[in-house]
């Protein structure tokens, strides 16, 4: 079992940045971010795969930055020029043992409990 936890949320204005992080219990080879909006499916926004292998989705490539924190077991996504359709739960996801470049959902075993991001003027 690996326990995630988010942290960094919070209220944003518009073309401004914010930073997210989350925390795992232990090492795990496959992190990645997904975000849900109010009525909208829960959508892959970012993935890291061992120390810097990246995927994200190319609507938010330039803006989104995912990478390891200052200790292994962390992950940190950096969110530039955002818009106020970034606004939505963030949830950090993460395979403990399996290498997985995927954005997909029903590829993370694990899941944090999510953290709110509202993009505001």
């Amino acid at each position: 079992q690996v326990l995630l936890v988010e942290s960094g949320g919070g209220s944003v204005q518009p073309g401004g940045s914010l930073t997210l992080s989350c925390v795992a219990s232990r090492f795990c080879k496959s992190m990645a971010w997904f975000r849900q909006a109010p009525g909208r499916e829960r959508e892959g926004v970012a993935c890291l795969v061992g120390e810097s292998g990246t995927l994200y989705p190319n609507s938010l490539m330039g803006r989104f930055t995912i990478s390891r924190g200052n200790a292994t077991n962390e992950m940190v996504l950096q969110m530039i020029n955002v818009k106020h359709e970034d606004t939505a739960m963030y949830y950090c996801a993460a395979n403990s043992d399996r290498t997985t470049y995927s954005l997909r959902r029903d590829s993370y075993s694990y899941w944090g409990q999510g953290i709110q991001v509202t993009v505001s003027s």
